[in-house]
């Protein structure tokens, strides 16, 4: 193939010699605008399962890079007079002019043909496409490739909120990747620090938009900026120099990172590649990374055998999921760091916890392989400040909320089960909780049980009434007398999504026959095909409170431990806080401040009627999922602010099911960010759940302070004794299982030594 190669970065050059190492026949030039030791960063990064991975490629280039780099095993985090050093995480950095040369050393040895000081106009990208069968546009996060053909390519980009500027210094930080974050008169502002060769290092300054304000650096020339930066870090640069390499840049050097999206990578014989396709966050260091990995995933289908569409087709279809995967965990520690004012008051065991795994990429149990004696600790600090002497992980420490005494972090989320029979619980229920409860879980949520048969989602919902107590109150009987497990009583009205089929005759699908009224804030039908609720007046809203207060008496005659308000996912309560569904014009709609009056007044009331030492929490939805027309996470610190100042114990996060237009984003954990602000902003516990389905997800998100209790649903239905089993799994011999059952916990354990000796 005749191939030409626009970019002489990392990817470009790197796909030329993974070209010619498949097939030294291929004609292959690489145009770079730039002289060839031009370079406009410092240092480049790169992690020891990486170097491994790009040895099976080419063994030549990781040796060059490796008798170049500079290694460093520690992560060291300053926050003002404390710092904090964890150790394992294995990385490298190597000098971006450096690693450029010994790419162009490698490319010219191949017969790859250079050519520098080659300005391409998007008349020569043209003239290019028609002589060559391939042109590579790795021309960098400001392609002009992609903007010539944007219909095709169809980009996103995001320029994300913080501002930074690229310098370096002869200072050494050659023991660690050094975080340092200072506190000035006019906000916080950190660096990010790592030596790329035996004189220089790394050092990239970042703050958030007010403090760049404040400070006027959109104004100052580069040396004054770099005059400012030595003054705020001078004790932490040894009277060392801070340097740019960025004199090509008239005026201020600082910029903002735009996170690219592409919907397409390639049209006709055009390959989009690196930083041009997709970016990384300087934070995670993987740009360069994914550029390589990129060029020799192309490099590979391009020598297959397979026309050039389809080898094109499939190189994007499965590069792009893993180039997702990365740039997702970049986009969550590109969040962290635009967020960190938020955790900078934490303690600094938990700052530190919280900024390791701030990508989502690393785990509770990874942390344990790259340094079990700084874990070790972390987690007995977490204990003590439960107020535990145990070592045991995050999710099997104790948690308080009023008198109720929690053993674990693990609770059982609120499922619905649909086997209530005329809105009685039945044998099913009483099976399915005492199960979970045996299971070893500290909290076990009831599905939502509803004030009033006319407030039920289906005709299997329970209801919390007076004709209820008797058979909740066996459950509860059952649970604190066989486990020591607590439980809690959900309580709620479906408004709108009411007087629908089961799940599995019809999921939101109105009754084939016997329909109740229904009634919400405002007369909007939650789906095409169901009924029109009608708007409340206060008649309604009376009968409604009066309602939630007797429901809540009865759960405590039940003999509940604990209540939870259901003010989320569109249900009544939520339909007057969305403005998707309330579409009012009196004094409960228009304003957040209208639209909370109706759910706060419940609040109280129920409040009022639950004994002050047992804890009510509220479940709220924090996104709509519906952009500017509904709840953003925004005002949803606002919803959640004033449940506290009302008088709750904990927030539920939630999110979604407000409409059926809703557009959610999931992944694992999807909730958590919700939760996390909630948590540190307001100040307030919070629980959360959302795909979190493994036990790593558990103690990251607990240590990390993301939210003080998690919630599991799915596993649960699939496994009652979860909590028993990840204790097993994780090598928890502590955890203690039901009296009968004790001979299981010993052959599980045993099985569990006996794989773990023989892995």
């Amino acid at each position: 193939m005749k191939i030409a190669v626009l970019g002489g970065g990392p990817s470009g050059l790197y796909f030329a010699i993974s070209m010619k190492l498949r097939d030294s026949g291929h004609d292959i030039t690489v145009y770079e605008r730039n002289r060839h030791d031009d370079t406009f960063g410092w240092g480049v990064v790169f992690s020891d399962e990486t170097l491994e991975n790009f040895k099976g490629n080419d063994p030549v280039v990781v040796q060059s890079i490796r008798d170049n780099f500079a290694y460093w095993d520690d992560v060291k985090v300053v926050r003002g007079g404390e710092s904090m050093t964890s150790g394992g995480h294995g990385f490298c950095g190597i000098g971006r002019m450096r690693l450029l040369v010994l790419l162009q050393e490698r490319a010219r040895e191949l017969g790859v043909n250079l050519e520098f000081e080659a300005e391409i106009d998007d008349a020569a990208i043209e003239r290019l496409r028609a002589e060559n069968d391939l042109v590579i546009a790795a021309d960098g996060l400001n392609s002009r490739t992609r903007k010539l053909y944007e219909e095709h390519f169809q980009p996103s980009i995001d320029m994300r909120r913080n501002h930074f500027v690229w310098l370096g210094t002869r200072q050494k930080f050659d023991d660690a990747f050094t975080f340092i974050f200072e506190k000035t008169d006019k906000g916080w502002i950190w660096a990010h620090a790592y030596q790329f060769d035996d004189d220089t290092a790394t050092f990239i300054v970042e703050c958030g938009p007010e403090v760049f304000e404040a400070y006027g650096f959109g104004e100052m020339s580069q040396q004054e900026s770099i005059a400012t930066c030595e003054k705020i870090f001078a004790r932490h640069l040894g009277g060392h120099a801070l340097m740019t390499n960025a004199n090509h840049i008239r005026g201020s050097a600082w910029i903002r990172f735009p996170r690219v999206v592409c919907e397409n990578w390639h049209f006709d014989n055009v390959v989009l590649l690196g930083d041009a396709s997709a970016t990384a966050h300087f934070s995670i260091g993987s740009g360069s990374k994914l550029g390589m990995e990129s060029a020799a995933a192309l490099a590979d289908e391009l020598n297959s055998g397979k026309p050039l569409e389809k080898a094109l087709d499939d190189y994007e279809a499965e590069r792009k999921l893993q180039v997702l995967r990365v740039t997702s965990a970049a986009r969550n520690s590109t969040e962290w760091f635009e967020e960190v004012e938020r955790y900078l008051d934490l303690d600094m065991m938990q700052f530190n916890y919280s900024l390791l795994t701030r990508s989502q990429r690393i785990g509770h149990e990874n942390l344990r392989l790259r340094d079990p004696e700084w874990l070790a600790t972390a987690e007995a600090w977490f204990q003590k400040k439960a107020g535990s002497q145990s070592t045991r992980r995050p999710m099997f420490a104790p948690f308080k909320l009023r008198d109720m005494e929690l053993k674990n972090r693990v609770v059982v989320s609120p499922m619905a089960q649909y086997k209530a029979r005329d809105s009685m619980p039945t044998d099913w229920h009483f099976v399915h909780y005492a199960e979970r409860a045996k299971g070893g879980a500290g909290l076990v949520f009831t599905e939502m049980l509803c004030v009033s048969p006319e407030g039920r989602i289906t005709s299997g919902c329970p209801c919390i009434t007076d004709e209820q107590v008797p058979a909740w109150t066996r459950l509860t009987d059952f649970v604190h007398a066989e486990t020591d497990a607590k439980i809690c009583a959900q309580i709620g009205h479906a408004g709108r999504k009411g007087s629908t089929r089961v799940a599995w005759e019809g999921m939101d699908k109105p009754l084939i026959d016997g329909n109740w009224p229904l009634i919400s804030a405002s007369a909007i039908p939650y789906t095409p095909e169901s009924q029109t609720p009608k708007a409340m007046d206060r008649a309604d809203m009376d009968m409604v409170r009066d309602q939630f207060v007797a429901s809540v008496k009865a759960a405590d005659r039940a003999g509940f431990d604990m209540v939870e308000m259901h003010a989320a996912h569109g249900y009544l309560l939520a339909s007057f806080i969305s403005p998707v569904t309330n579409r009012r014009e009196d004094e409960y709609g228009g304003s957040l401040e209208n639209r909370m009056r109706f759910p706060l007044e419940v609040f109280a009331a129920m409040r009022a009627a639950w004994p002050a030492e047992k804890p009510m929490t509220v479940r709220i939805s924090a996104h709509d999922w519906v952009g500017e027309a509904g709840v953003e996470p925004d005002e949803a610190l606002r919803i959640a602010e004033a449940f506290k100042q009302a008088g709750a114990d904990a927030i539920n996060v939630s999110s979604g099911q407000t409409t059926k237009d809703e557009q959610p984003v999931y992944g694992r954990m999807f909730q958590v960010p919700f939760s996390d602000r909630v948590r540190n902003d307001i100040h307030l516990p919070t629980m959360v759940a959302g795909n979190i389905y493994e036990a790593d997800h558990v103690n990251s998100i607990l240590m990390a302070g993301r939210a003080d209790l998690v919630l599991l649903a799915r596993p649960h239905l699939a496994d009652p004794y979860w909590t028993l089993h990840a204790a097993v799994e994780l090598g928890d011999t502590e955890q203690a299982w039901p009296a009968p059952y004790e001979g299981g916990r010993r052959q599980a354990n045993t099985l569990a030594e006996r794989a773990k000796a023989m892995s």
